[in-house]
């Protein structure tokens, strides 16, 4: 599997990005996954459901099965949280599994940004930023896309890639 990053600071553009890329590579027929960090706690459970009573009684995972999706949930309690490496291990077989966050990880990764956040550029200090992505000038050496250029960004990690070769 190939893998490849999105990244950059707090309302950079990343989930937007991430979800037209998904879409992109998808439409021109490659299988994709993808792996998003947060720094926050969320659930995607809820209360009175019984997969929630299942992991709240003491389950390590609960898996939750439909005809059009599976859910795995699983509760560190205590443990640490898994490597980005022990998470890719775990999934299906794909062509490309794009990675919104993990921003000090050592994959290659294209960095978003937005001119009103005004955040410094992760790359300066960061060879793993192939990119950016930006909504408008940035001083860098690396090459520069249109944040909503969906297809250069595509063609850019395509190449880098080798996708499709």
């Amino acid at each position: 599997m190939k893998i490849y990053g999105v990244t950059g600071w707090k309302n950079s553009g990343k989930t937007g990005l991430m979800e037209r890329l998904i879409a992109e590579f998808s439409a021109r027929g490659f299988s994709v996954s993808s792996i998003k960090h947060a720094h926050h706690t969320v659930d995607v459970d809820h209360p009175g459901k019984d997969s929630y009573r299942h992991r709240v009684a003491g389950a390590q995972e609960v898996v939750l099965a439909t005809q059009s999706r599976i859910a795995i949930m699983q509760e560190l309690r205590g443990t640490d949280e898994p490597s980005l490496q022990d998470l890719l291990q775990r999934l299906s077989p794909v062509d490309l599994v794009l990675i919104e966050g993990y921003k000090r990880d050592r994959h290659p990764k294209i960095e978003c940004r937005r001119s009103e956040t005004a955040q410094t550029l992760i790359a300066v200090d960061d060879p793993t930023i192939r990119a950016i992505a930006s909504d408008g000038p940035v001083e860098t050496n690396r090459p520069v896309f249109d944040l909503n250029d969906t297809v250069a960004i595509a063609d850019y990690i395509s190449t880098e890639l080798n996708l499709g070769a």
